[in-house]
């Protein structure tokens, strides 16, 4: 039986908690289980990378414990998140297929209602992106603020597909996800069969290599009307460049997956570009960024 490389991060601040989530997505992670109090259990695809990130944390936190372990395969991303509910964002719900209501569940976003809320099927899997986490709440947030009808969209490490699959729900005539993580693009593509009236293109591409975007027949090698990024502020920083690019001269960004404290360094490296649209959900942010200034 195969077994993922995992580290057992022990802690009882629940703020640190999120710090060493963040912390740790700039290592290649595959997935992050804190379905447990205190605990959070972090896998990667190889020993290094965790060996790698657990020297990393030992060096950036202190009173922490942890422990680097192998964990069978044996589902058990499926069985960490049996017990998720469907979560509604405005005019969407997000929901396992365990749990698809039959009508609305109550807003917890910024208002906006439809009479009949768009349900995006999501099954638990190594992809990112259930609806629990606050970055892709906001980024459904800022999704809906934006009249995506006709136009084209990419979104860059789409892990689970939803937010590629909101897009398409809500009017958008092209969407594009990529991710450079195969078992998140399986994910995703597995979640386009149970949102059948959603259309989405998904390739494996990581776009921080080559140096250019790649090769001319590529399907993110035009520009987008909307590029939705919800990474980590670090690799916002260091994508800015191919990011902007992708909007072109005329398109919107959406941003997330940063903290708080990262946003002046986000927009430093996005600087031209004003904000449209801003959203926060306790220390995580997103942003609408456009070129237009109002």
């Amino acid at each position: 039986m195969s077994a993922w490389p995992a580290l057992e991060v022990h802690q009882t601040d629940p703020q640190i908690g999120d710090l060493i989530q963040a912390f740790l997505l700039d290592f290649g992670i595959a997935a992050i289980d804190d379905t447990l109090p205190d605990l959070s259990r972090v896998f990667f695809h190889d020993a290094g990378d965790r060996d790698r990130a657990a020297d990393a944390l030992r060096e950036q936190f202190s009173g922490i414990t942890i422990l680097a372990i192998d964990v069978p395969d044996e589902d058990w991303a499926a069985r960490s998140q049996v017990d998720l509910k469907a979560v509604q964002v405005d005019g969407i719900i997000v929901a396992p297929p365990w749990d698809v209501p039959v009508s609305g569940i109550g807003d917890r976003g910024s208002g906006i209602q439809s009479a009949e809320p768009i349900v995006i099927v999501i099954r638990p899997s190594m992809g990112f992106g259930t609806g629990h986490h606050a970055t892709t709440r906001l980024c459904l947030a800022a999704l809906q603020h934006i009249d995506l009808h006709g136009l084209r969209v990419v979104d860059i490490g789409t892990g689970s597909g939803v937010l590629a699959i909101a897009a398409s729900r809500l009017g958008a005539a092209t969407v594009v996800a990529i991710d450079d993580d195969a078992d998140a693009v399986a994910a995703a593509r597995d979640n386009l069969t149970l949102n059948p009236d959603a259309r989405v293109t998904i390739e494996v591409i990581d776009l921080r290599i080559p140096d250019r975007i790649p090769d001319p027949g590529s399907r993110i090698a035009d520009h987008f009307d909307v590029v939705v990024a919800n990474l980590t502020g670090g690799l916002l920083i260091a994508a800015a460049a191919r990011l902007a690019s992708l909007a072109g001269r005329s398109g919107r960004l959406v941003l997330s997956g940063l903290m708080d404290n990262e946003e002046n360094g986000v927009l430093r490296a996005f600087s031209g570009l004003c904000v449209e649209w801003r959203g926060q959900e306790d220390e995580w942010v997103c942003l609408e960024l456009s070129p237009n200034r109002k």
